[in-house]
């Protein structure tokens, strides 16, 4: 029995991981005709659906009116971080490529185990602080030939890093405030809270008519991005449920690896609409850095919190 959950809990992982590394790509396809503030609407709004109607067949719908105060407060703040955090990661590809996307992204789980630390009184474990030294060589590696363009001055490329960097950091401030309201919501619940109320802060900002720009190959990738995000987050969850936290984590951080090769073949057979990105030999070998940093680094969390 516990050989098979450690298989499914292996395989609904990878399942996510591949999941989230692709998903910068097809979201890249809607940006060519779509905003990130419309984009992460629409994303936000079908896998909303899709959990209520979950929820309410199973009579688990969330009674937001029966927390205290100071709960609700909190998925207030919970939600509009997410928020900033889906938005944000949507803008920065506009800036960068998927893959230097998904390698700055990586410094979250460091960022979350610096929360931790400050606001927990969390330990440092050995294991972490060797991840946290890898992550930080890696990036160097990655950004090798490209220091000039990032310290220079603010341009184009270094305003995408900044922004990225700032997804990574609301995501991470988002996942240190789920921590006490998993006590009181599960994890569909709360979900469901944030999707709801980020729909709404969304809505004013919102270009529906987008949707009727589309071509028929943005709007599949637009239809994926909104699959991705119900289904590569109950992967997650389910994942959690019948394997180790850190162990899930870990896997997880295999994403930017399923981005670097999707982004190969995409820019093969689809080269009028992805490009290939400008990298060497040494930002993948920082890429590869960074990712076993940052899964020595979850591998060091007792407990994990789904990003993106």
């Amino acid at each position: 029995m516990e050989t098979n959950k450690h298989w499914l809990g292996f395989g609904l992982s990878l399942t996510t991981a591949f999941l989230w590394g692709i998903l910068p790509i097809f979201i890249k396809l809607c940006l060519q005709t779509m905003d990130a503030m419309t984009i992460t609407w629409y994303r936000f709004v079908v896998a909303g659906l899709f959990v209520f109607l979950v929820l309410w067949r199973k009579n688990a719908l969330p009674k937001v009116y029966s927390l205290a105060l100071r709960h609700k407060i909190w998925v207030s703040v919970a939600s509009i971080l997410l928020v900033l955090n889906y938005v944000s990661n949507v803008v920065g590809l506009s800036y960068l490529s998927p893959e230097t996307t998904q390698v700055i992204m990586q410094v979250a789980p460091f960022l979350l185990m610096l929360g931790g630390v400050v606001f927990f009184g969390e330990r440092l474990k050995l294991i972490e602080i060797i991840g946290t030294v890898l992550i930080l060589l890696g990036l160097a590696l990655f950004f090798s030939d490209k220091l000039e363009r990032l310290f220079a001055s603010l341009n184009h490329y270094s305003l995408g890093v900044i922004i990225i960097i700032f997804s990574a950091t609301a995501w991470a401030g988002y996942a240190l405030i789920q921590k006490p309201l998993l006590k009181v919501l599960s994890a569909r619940q709360l979900t469901l809270c944030i999707y709801v109320i980020g729909a709404l802060v969304l809505l004013p900002f919102t270009h529906l008519a987008q949707l009727n720009a589309l071509s028929v190959v943005q709007l599949v990738a637009l239809l994926f991005c909104c699959i991705n995000t119900i289904v590569a987050y109950g992967a997650f969850t389910e994942a959690m449920h019948v394997w180790q936290a850190s162990k899930v984590s870990a896997v997880i951080c295999l994403a930017p690896l399923f981005t670097f090769v999707s982004m190969t073949i995409a820019v093969y057979y689809f080269p009028d609409y992805i490009q290939a990105s400008e990298l060497d030999v040494w930002a993948y070998v920082g890429a590869g850095i960074v990712v076993c940093g940052s899964a020595l680094t979850s591998l060091g969390r007792a407990k994990g919190i789904a990003p993106k």
